[in-house]
């Protein structure tokens, strides 16, 4: 038995001059969404992939522009306290926490 083993995907936004053709975007990723009113697809792919395949759809006729998704290279993690910034409850705030747990009960 083989360890299953994860790739990092990314989402690719392909805009698109008729929905029509949205179908054949399958071979290049999985499709997400398709939003009908604004004319665009959304792919997710391996990211190693990415760059070959934004050239690829590209060059398609029936491909408006194509956008990468900056999602995997933000900073997604928001704790403050490694910057010595982390919110603490007041005194204020807990009275207001125990009233409101005991209204809901």
């Amino acid at each position: 038995m083989t360890e299953f083993e994860e790739n990092p995907r990314q989402g690719v936004i392909v805009y698109l001059y008729r929905l029509r053709n949205s179908r054949q975007l399958r071979k290049f990723g999985q499709i997400q969404y398709i939003s009908k009113k604004m004319k665009y697809v959304v792919l997710y792919m391996d990211q190693a992939n990415v760059e070959g395949n934004i050239e690829r759809l590209k060059k398609l006729k029936f491909v408006k522009h194509v956008e990468p998704s900056v999602r995997p290279f933000l900073r997604v993690e928001y704790s403050g306290s490694e910057d010595g910034q982390h919110y603490e409850m007041t005194e204020e705030d807990r009275e207001k926490f125990k009233k409101m747990k005991s209204e809901a009960k």
